[in-house]
C-alpha cells in the first residue's frame, strides 16, 4: 500500500499532459481564450486588453478533439479551413492557407474574427472559402490530417509562421481557373496553389 506522503509526490510529479488527459476540459477553455486573445492582437480595429501568451502544443490539441466542434472559436475556425482547404497536403500548402485568413483578419476590409473571416459569403454568395458552403459534412474525418492543421493553426495564431505568400489575400486549387484570378497580382505559388493580392 502507498502511503500518502508518497501518493501526493507521485501526484506532484505527473506532467501537466497526464492531467489534461484525465479533464482536458480546463486545457481546453484555457486555449480558446489565449486563441482568442492572439485573434484580437492581428485584428486591425480591436484593441488587446489582456496580456498575449502563446498557445502550446499541447493546448492546441485538446481544442476540437474529435473535429466536430460548432465552429465558433478562432483555433477551430482556423484548423478546419486549413484542414479542408489543404486536407493530406502538408507543409507550404497547408501553412499558406492559414497565411491567407491570417492576411484577411489583418485586412481592414475584412472581419475581425477569424471565424467570421472563415464563414463570410455564406449569407450571401460566394463563399470565401469553397469548403464552407460545399453542402457537405463539415466533420473531420482523417484525424492525423487535423492534428497536423491544428499544428498550424497554432504557429499562425502565435504569429510564428513566415508568409510564404506575400501577402495573398485569395488563393485557388492549381485544377481551376477562378475568372477572378486575372484581377489581381499573383504573389506565390504552391504545389497545389496559386496566391494572390490586390
Amino acid at each position: 500500500m502507498i502511503s500518502s506522503r508518497l501518493f501526493c509526490g507521485l501526484l506532484l510529479a505527473l506532467p501537466v499532459a497526464a492531467i489534461a488527459a484525465v479533464n482536458p476540459a480546463p486545457l481546453a477553455d484555457e486555449a480558446m481564450r489565449k486563441a482568442e486573445v492572439l485573434e484580437q492582437v492581428v485584428a486591425p480595429d480591436v484593441d488587446v486588453t489582456e496580456p498575449t501568451e502563446p498557445l502550446s502544443e499541447q493546448e492546441a490539441q485538446v481544442v476540437d478533439p474529435e473535429g466536430s466542434d460548432p465552429l465558433e472559436e478562432p483555433l477551430t475556425c482556423l484548423a478546419r479551413s486549413i484542414y479542408w482547404e489543404a486536407k493530406g497536403v502538408p507543409g507550404r500548402d497547408m501553412e499558406s492557407v492559414a497565411n491567407v485568413v491570417m492576411n484577411r483578419l489583418a485586412d481592414e476590409s475584412y472581419p475581425n474574427t477569424i471565424c467570421d473571416v472563415v464563414k463570410q459569403g455564406s449569407e450571401q454568395p460566394p463563399c470565401q472559402f469553397s469548403w464552407w458552403c460545399d453542402g457537405r459534412p463539415d466533420e473531420v474525418v482523417e484525424d492525423d490530417a487535423y492534428e497536423v492543421a491544428k499544428e498550424v493553426a497554432r504557429q499562425a495564431l502565435n504569429l510564428e509562421l513566415p508568409d510564404h505568400t506575400g501577402g495573398a489575400l485569395y488563393f485557388h486549387d492549381r485544377t481551376v481557373a477562378p475568372h477572378w484570378a486575372n484581377e489581381f497580382l499573383l504573389t506565390a505559388e504552391t504545389e497545389h496553389f496559386l496566391f494572390y493580392r490586390p
